[in-house]
């Protein structure tokens, strides 16, 4: 038998938490709550075509966002079909309107007391956005043909269902965030991501009788994207920070100083600029669908916009679509990061706590040199979002295989919590004196 010291460091982790019982009860509520969550993802709403439904996911790019939010849901129009994609735009639309609006910038300055109001704020705001993206998917699949003719009521019985099934969700996120481990939210999705990869498997036979060589290069190209975007979710800049103590012993005040650092994120924004961008990107798609002419007759404007916007074009005419991603990607990248970086209010907060940067002046300078120093680490995690965004056409062109696709989104997301679950797991092993996942 095996001693304990001659195992693999990550089965010696997993055996110690579950073999604590208040760390295993954790781990196995998180895992009960996706497997409920996999459940409704199969509970369906009546009257849509599925095989339609099916076909239509596959050539819009926005819509299999969408479905990747809800872990497959909204390719079978079940209950949960738009996952919790209304409470991130909620939750988006919030961090974008708190520096703006000065009631709830207030409110983000009452510490904990403040922060339950946003998030009651948050909350609310999700039922109207779902209620509007719930009949706004419905009357989309009725343009296309993919739902039939519905009655009043019976349309306002599936949205109602659809908003409820997008809050449970959220209700099921935030019980693993209190009682389980991780970002109860992060791991519906990440639940969502790693249940579509047994279809992607079957999808890799059919490459691999496409194009042997092709197949193996995507293989290659995966490895790579998944090696680079753990190394960038990773990356930060330490910047040194010093904070001057005083004290009394004796009748005399001594000074004393102690050192820390702030540590900025290569890719502080995350995949949001890339969510953005999507939605920019198929909107003029989706409009076009509506004017265009049918395929057979004379070709009018809308259908030539219908065609340009097409992510599955290949070049030339698809370097246009995937050109113009990119710069969006980089735009709202940095649009996003200042706004946050804004409202973390750095200097003011090393200010008040005694805090400086060794070489740089207090107030505006200390403000000036942090911002010009996230905007260099900007410029390169940006750099990065637009270079994973276009990393499908770029497999697609090398590679030529057309059946698999590299989800780098999907990769991105499921790598994060898959840090940040690990992470957690590492402090609770840590706190007591066992050794974690990670080194």
């Amino acid at each position: 038998m095996r001693s304990r010291e001659s195992q693999p460091r990550l089965i010696r982790a997993m055996k110690d938490a579950f073999a604590l019982p208040d760390l295993r009860r954790k781990i196995l509520f998180t895992f009960g709550i996706l497997v409920i969550f996999r459940f409704l993802v199969h509970v369906p709403l009546p009257g849509v075509d599925l095989d339609a439904l099916h076909d239509f996911f596959a050539q819009h790019q926005l819509l299999g966002m969408l479905d990747l939010f809800s872990g497959g849901a909204m390719r079978n129009f079940s209950v949960a079909a738009m996952g919790v994609y209304p409470y991130i735009t909620s939750s988006i639309i919030m961090q974008l309107l708190v520096p703006v609006i000065p009631s709830l910038q207030a409110l983000s300055q009452q510490g904990e007391a403040g922060q339950r109001k946003i998030n009651r704020i948050t909350h609310l705001l999700v039922v109207p956005l779902a209620c509007l993206q719930g009949y706004g998917q419905l009357t989309l699949l009725s343009s296309q043909g993919i739902v039939g003719q519905l009655e009043s009521l019976t349309i306002v019985t599936i949205v109602i269902s659809m908003t409820a099934g997008t809050m449970l969700l959220v209700w099921m996120g935030e019980l693993i965030t209190e009682r389980g481990i991780g970002n109860g939210i992060s791991i519906i999705i990440f639940g969502g991501i790693v249940a579509s990869l047994a279809e992607m498997v079957g999808r890799g036979e059919l490459a691999w009788k496409e194009s042997p060589l092709g197949f193996m290069t995507f293989i290659v190209l995966g490895a790579a994207t998944l090696v680079v975007i753990v190394v960038f979710i990773e990356a930060h800049r330490r910047i040194p920070v010093q904070y001057a103590r005083s004290s009394f012993r004796g009748g005399r005040m001594y000074r004393q100083s102690g050192s820390t650092y702030i540590p900025l994120r290569v890719n502080t924004a995350g995949m949001i600029p890339i969510i953005f961008a999507i939605a920019l990107m198929q909107m003029p798609r989706l409009m076009a669908s509506y004017f265009m002419n049918p395929g057979g007759e004379n070709p009018n404007f809308w259908n030539t916009v219908y065609h340009v916007f097409d992510s599955g074009v290949g070049p030339p005419l698809g370097l246009v679509y995937w050109g113009t991603y990119f710069l969006l990607v980089v735009g709202f990248a940095f649009f996003y990061t200042m706004v946050v970086f804004e409202q973390m209010n750095l200097p003011k907060t090393l200010q008040q706590h005694g805090g400086f940067i060794p070489g740089v002046r207090p107030g505006k300078t200390t403000a000036d040199y942090l911002n010009a120093v996230m905007k260099r680490l900007t410029f390169g995690g940006a750099l990065f979002l637009a270079l994973v965004a276009i990393t499908p056409f770029i497999a697609r062109v090398i590679t030529g295989v057309t059946v698999l696709t590299i989800s780098s989104t999907a990769i991105l997301i499921a790598v994060g919590v898959a840090l940040d679950t690990m992470k957690q797991l590492e402090s609770q092993l840590t706190m007591r004196r066992y050794e974690g996942f990670l080194k």
